[in-house]
């Protein structure tokens, strides 16, 4: 999976400010439009792997694993 970059962060930043000044061309509406996808598919990516990290302590001392549940 491919990470969003600092420079393409900055490029969808520019296009919003560009699209409350002035109407966007369609290439640029089409340009936000995948760099918006791939900023949501960067966090959700991001966040999958901090919560297959995580790991939940039972009462009785056992570890659970939370990527082992989602397997359950």
């Amino acid at each position: 999976m491919k990470l969003i970059t600092e420079d393409e962060i900055k490029r969808i930043n520019e296009l919003w400010r560009k699209s409350k000044e002035a109407e966007l061309t369609e290439e640029e509406r089409e340009e936000q439009q995948k760099l918006r996808r791939l900023y949501i598919d960067s966090v959700k990516h991001n966040l999958r792997g901090h919560l297959d990290n995580i790991s939940i302590k039972h009462e009785d001392g056992t570890i659970t694993k939370l990527s082992d549940k989602k397997k359950m």
